[in-house]
C-alpha cells in the first residue's frame, strides 16, 4: 500500500452529556480495504458522519493529501471522492433506478428548459449495473426491486461518483449469497483501480475475505487494530464486546410440545401454484431459511394477516382459525417482526413508549385516555430486560440504531403475551454482542413456552440458533433438517430446490 491519502487525526466529538468520539484515529490509503468495527453505539456512524461532512468534528484534525483541515463540508467530501453506501436506504420508490442513482445530477438538454436526458442517463447507468452483474434495467421504477436489489441501486450510486474512497455501511445486509459473492468481487475490482473501501459490517466472516486490516471501536474510543495475518473471528469479537463471545447454540430446557401452529396447504399470491406446510411447537425454534425471493417474508405476511391467503388454512392450538388482518392475529397471540423495521415495524416520529404501548393501547386506556404514566414505566421495564441504549423512553425512535431499533419491536411484542412470534431477519445490521442478547432471548421465550419462527438469510444464525430448519424453494418447503442434519451443504442444497 502506498502512503495514506486520507487521514482523521485525534478526532473527537461531543454532545451534552455524551462523549460519542474520544480521540480516534483512521487512515486510508490508496487501493486499501479498511474495515471499520465495533458493537452499535460504539461511535462508527458517528466517523463516519464526520469523514462525510455531516457533523463536524469538536476537535481533531482532517487531513487529505496532505492538507490538514478542522472544517469540512458534504461537498468537501464529494470533491474529495469519498462516497457513501447507507445500510438504511436512502432511495425514491417514485424514480427507476437510473434517476435514484443520479438524482441531482441528471444530465439535461433543451437549452432553458432544462429537461432530463433520460437516454444519456440510462446510458451512463447500464454499465454499472453490468459491472454489478445486477437483474434489473435503469429504466425499472425502484417501487418493484426487492429489498436487496435496492441495496445493489445504493451501491451503483456510489459507484457513479467515481469515488476515491467508498464507504460502505453493512452493504451485504439484504443481500443472497451470491450477490454477496459478487459485491465481493468488485470490491475486490475498486481495489485493483486504487479505490479505497471503509467497509462496516457485523459479518466477521466478510471482513476476512476482503480487508487488508481492521480497527475497532468500543465506546467512542479505538480499542485496537488488526493486520490482515491477525484477522480471526475471535480475536475481533474480543476487542469489539471486551470478552470472548459463547457458542450460538443453545439447547431448549426442555424437548417441544405439543404444536401450536399449523399452517396447512398455504398459497400466497407470490406463488399461487405453491402450497406450503409447516408445523410449530410450543418451545422451539424452527428456522427458515431459503434465497432472497424463496418466499418466506409472504408466507410471514400471510400469517400475520397482512396479505391474504389464496388457499389453505391456519390452526393455532388445533383450532382453525381465519386471520384476515394483524390485529386477528395478534388477538391470537401471533406477532411478526417485520424485516424493514423502519418501513413496517415502528413509527419513528413517536416516543419509545409510545410505539412499544401502540399495538395494546386498550391495557394502557382509561376512559379513551392513554395513562402515560403506566405506558413509561412499562418502556423503562423492557428498556432494561432488553438493554435498549436509549438516554429516555420519551425520544423518539428514529434517533436510535438500528440494533436498538430492533429491539423496541421486540420489545412491544413481549409487553403482551405472545404465543407465535416470526422474526423476519431478527438481527440484520445488529452486532455481534446485541445479536447474542437477542439470541439469547429468543431461547429465553422458547423456553417460557413461546413458538418461535426465524426467517434468516445468515448462515452462521440459522444453523447456530435453530432448533430444526425449514428452506423453501421457490414458494415451497423444499425439506426439513433435524438438528443432526445441520449443514451449510444441506441447507443450500434445500435452497436451490436439491434434495440432500
Amino acid at each position: 500500500m502506498g502512503e495514506p491519502f486520507l487521514e482523521l487525526i485525534d478526532i473527537g466529538k461531543t454532545y451534552p452529556g455524551v462523549v460519542a468520539l474520544d480521540h480516534v484515529s483512521l487512515s486510508v490509503a490508496p487501493g486499501e480495504v479498511v474495515a471499520l468495527l465495533g458493537e452499535n453505539g460504539a461511535g462508527k456512524s458517528t466517523l463516519m458522519r464526520v469523514l462525510g461532512g455531516v457533523v463536524a468534528p469538536s476537535s481533531g484534525t482532517i487531513r487529505i493529501d496532505g492538507v490538514a483541515r478542522t472544517s469540512y463540508s458534504v461537498a468537501d467530501a464529494i470533491a474529495a471522492g469519498i462516497a457513501f453506501v447507507h445500510q438504511e436506504l436512502n432511495l425514491f420508490d417514485n424514480l427507476d433506478v437510473a434517476g435514484n442513482v443520479f438524482i441531482g445530477r441528471e444530465p439535461v438538454h433543451g437549452g432553458l428548459l432544462k429537461l432530463i436526458d433520460r437516454k444519456t442517463l440510462r446510458a451512463k447507468v447500464r454499465p454499472l449495473i453490468d459491472r454489478l452483474g445486477a437483474d434489473f434495467a435503469p429504466d425499472t421504477p425502484l417501487a418493484e426491486l426487492s429489498l436487496a436489489q435496492r441495496q445493489l441501486v445504493e451501491i451503483i450510486k456510489a459507484l457513479s461518483l467515481d469515488a476515491r474512497c467508498v464507504i460502505m455501511d453493512e452493504p451485504t445486509s439484504s443481500l443472497t449469497l451470491s450477490e454477496t459473492e459478487r459485491l465481493m468481487q468488485v470490491i475486490a475490482g475498486l481495489k485493483a483501480d486504487g479505490v479505497s473501501v471503509i467497509f462496516i459490517t457485523h459479518r466477521l466472516n466478510e471482513v476476512m475475505q476482503c480487508a487488508d486490516h481492521a480497527i475497532v471501536l468500543r465506546d467512542g474510543r479505538m480499542v485496537g487494530a488488526l493486520t490482515r495475518e491477525e484477522l480471526n473471528p475471535a480475536a475481533m469479537i474480543r476487542l469489539m464486546i471486551g470478552r470472548d463471545l459463547r457458542s450460538l447454540y443453545v439447547p431448549p430446557a426442555a424437548p417441544p410440545g405439543e404444536t401450536i401452529l399449523d399452517v396447512a396447504d398455504a398459497v400466497t399470491s407470490t406463488y399461487p401454484h405453491q402450497a406450503v406446510s409447516l408445523q410449530l411447537r410450543r418451545g422451539e425454534i424452527l428456522g427458515l431459511a431459503g434465497l432472497v425471493g424463496a418466499g418466506r417474508t409472504e408466507l410471514a405476511r400471510a400469517i400475520f394477516g397482512v396479505d391474504p391467503l389464496l388457499a389453505g388454512g391456519i390452526s393455532v392450538d388445533g383450532e382453525p382459525i381465519r386471520i384476515a388482518s394483524p390485529r386477528a392475529a395478534i388477538d391470537r397471540g401471533i406477532y411478526l417482526i417485520p424485516e424493514d423495521r423502519k418501513a413496517c415495524g415502528l413509527l419513528l416520529e413517536l416516543s419509545m413508549a409510545q410505539n412499544v404501548s401502540l399495538p395494546d393501547l386498550a391495557s394502557y386506556s382509561s376512559f379513551g385516555l392513554v395513562d402515560t404514566v403506566r405506558e413509561t414505566a412499562n418502556a423503562d421495564h423492557q428498556r432494561e430486560r432488553l438493554k435498549i441504549r436509549a438516554a429516555d423512553v420519551k425520544a423518539p425512535v428514529g434517533t436510535l440504531s438500528g440494533g436498538n431499533q430492533q429491539k423496541v419491536v421486540l420489545a412491544k411484542w413481549l409487553s403482551m403475551r405472545p404465543k407465535v412470534l416470526i422474526f423476519d431477519e431478527p438481527t440484520r445490521g445488529i452486532d455481534v454482542g446485541a445479536k447474542q442478547e437477542i439470541y439469547d432471548m429468543l431461547r429465553r421465550l422458547s423456553d417460557a413456552g413461546v413458538a418461535i419462527l426465524m426467517i434468516s438469510s445468515d448462515m452462521e444464525e440459522v444453523i447456530g440458533v435453530s432448533d430444526r430448519i425449514a428452506v423453501m424453494h421457490e414458494g415451497r418447503i423444499s425439506g426439513f433438517l433435524a438438528r443432526s442434519e445441520f449443514s451449510e451443504h444441506n441447507v443450500l442444497q434445500l435452497a436451490v430446490g436439491h434434495t440432500v
